[in-house]
């Protein structure tokens, strides 16, 4: 009876000590996005492109048809994904590689990798990237100067 007296003892200081420390987590509420007025024209063609390329057949479905979806592909192609040339070594940073990031082919099985990096023809929606996630992400592009920064959407706007 000492004995299970001494357990629940023990088990009560635990589970008192978890609830503590939980409670003293921070909770962060995200900013709401808010969209420029560039994401009231229609999509673009080389956007329209870019998005049959990565949904092929289900484009409709998935995006076109979900206006929430239209907004937010407007707002991820057109506000928060740069390209940047960064030749000086001190404007560089570690960051994951290109190469490295899985493609999204999801919707298109067939979907491949570009052989070369050409920044005006480059589809950032054929790869995982971390769209929807807290903060900006920054990877290279493999055996060059060029950066993709994706900004995250619950930051200020920010123009390209």
């Amino acid at each position: 009876m000492k004995t299970q007296l001494i357990f629940v003892f023990f088990i009560g200081i635990f589970c008192f000590n978890c609830y503590s420390q939980k409670s003293n987590i921070q909770y962060y509420p995200l900013k709401l996005v808010q969209y420029d007025s560039n994401v009231n024209a229609p999509f673009s063609a080389d956007e329209m492109v870019q998005l049959k390329e990565v949904y092929g057949a289900s484009l409709e479905k998935e995006i076109l048809s979900r206006p929430n979806r239209v907004l937010s592909m407007k707002n991820l192609l057109r506000n928060r994904i740069v390209i940047e040339n960064r030749p000086d070594p001190k404007d560089q940073k570690k960051c994951t590689l290109l190469s490295e990031v899985p493609l999204f082919d999801a919707f298109v099985s067939t979907l491949q990798r570009d052989f070369v990096f050409n920044p005006q023809e480059f589809n950032p929606l054929k790869y995982a990237f971390s769209f929807y996630s807290r903060g900006e992400h920054m990877y290279r592009v493999d055996g060059t100067d060029y950066f993709i920064v994706v900004k995250s959407q619950h930051s200020k706007k920010v123009k390209r």
